[in-house]
């Protein structure tokens, strides 16, 4: 593993310094502030996704919950509505359960500790330092998937040792080069730097201001740094659902809080009952079926088949609502807490 020689250090943070500070990102809605519970719910937002997709989420999110404690006590229900679209909703879970986690037990405060922040719900290394950096001028590293792949070719880090091995001297490397100044500066130069720069495909080498420090630049090793760690063949799972409709509304189930799409609404599963039995003790009258398009949907570490069937109906009386259970308008469909496969499929109907 690559190390960085004490000389490299302080060349290596004074570059992304003086870097971010003329050419970095300076505009982002969750900048120019030290509110903690912005900058998390902006940390949060951005695993996985990229920025203009954040954005309009971002002040949506904040025009309903402009506070943690208004996050804290709002329904999970509506905090699924709001990140509908955005995907991996293990982070609006966690987010909802964390706000209550430092409104009941943290007096509704933030700790500057990274170490203490990182034992809150959904809150890793990582995210934790960003908060301390960004909220309390804090010197913690961070080490996303941005600033790995920087590291990595900066210092021709390869793999050879165990994704654990590997882990703890990529921390360790990020630990290192932190500055003794200017710390906020530096870590959003790693991050804005690995995000508009030393880009995954395409690296903009002639525009980065470590090109001359760099072993991956140097060697021309841009498409073999970070070296990707080798998948294994998703599983495949698959399962049948039905999507009863009168051409008003679809009928759909809460998902259980934890588990695939946890706390979203969602097409009943056909397991054992027939679509006529479903209907009839939904109070409506199977008017005819179709067999839709099968939807497939990759999750982290399953891919996903759904067998769909319509089911047109004709709703004879509404009974007494099953748990978790509702008629959803299909005109409200575009802003309900939905998976995005099944917003799609509901949104695309020919009613």
């Amino acid at each position: 593993m690559a190390d960085a020689r004490p000389e490299d250090r302080p060349s290596f943070s004074m570059r992304v310094i003086r870097w971010q500070m003329a050419n970095g990102r300076h505009d982002l809605p969750w900048q120019q502030t030290r509110d903690a519970y912005r900058i998390w719910l902006s940390e949060t937002m951005l695993q996985q996704t990229r920025v203009q997709t954040v954005i309009p989420y971002y002040a949506r999110f904040l025009a309903c919950f402009p506070t943690l404690e208004a996050l804290a006590e709002a329904p999970l229900e509506s905090v699924l509505e709001l990140w509908s679209g955005l995907g991996y909703y293990a982070r609006a879970r966690n987010l909802h359960r964390c706000a209550k986690t430092i409104v009941t037990e943290r007096a509704g405060k933030f700790s500057a500790d990274p170490v203490e922040t990182a034992g809150l719900p959904g809150i890793g290394r990582s995210t934790a330092a960003a908060i301390s950096v960004f909220a309390f001028g804090r010197r913690a590293a961070i080490l996303d998937g941005n600033v790995k792949r920087v590291l990595a070719r900066c210092f021709g880090v390869a793999s050879g040792d165990s994704p654990a091995q590997q882990e703890r001297s990529m921390w360790a490397l990020a630990e290192v080069l932190l500055p003794e100044n200017d710390i906020e500066a530096y870590t959003q130069g790693m991050m804005d730097l690995g995000a508009t720069i030393c880009l995954r495909s395409k690296p903009v080498c002639d525009a980065c201001p470590l090109q001359p420090v760099c072993v991956a630049c140097r060697e021309g090793r841009q498409a073999e740094l970070p070296r990707p760690t080798p998948r294994k063949a998703l599983p495949e799972r698959t399962t049948s659902v039905l999507l009863l409709s009168d051409g008003r509304r679809v009928f759909l189930e809460r998902r259980p809080p934890s588990g695939i799409w946890g706390g979203l609404l969602c097409l009943p599963e056909a397991i054992s009952e027939s679509a006529t039995s479903f209907a009839r003790r939904q109070g409506c009258r199977l008017l005819g079926t179709q067999a839709l398009p099968p939807i497939t949907h990759a999750f982290t570490h399953f891919r996903l088949t759904l067998q769909v069937l319509r089911c047109d109906v004709e709703v004879i009386s509404l009974q007494a609502r099953e748990n978790g259970c509702e008629w959803l308008p299909l005109d409200d469909v575009a802003g309900a807490a939905l998976p995005t496969p099944i917003k799609k499929l509901l949104l695309s109907l020919d009613r």
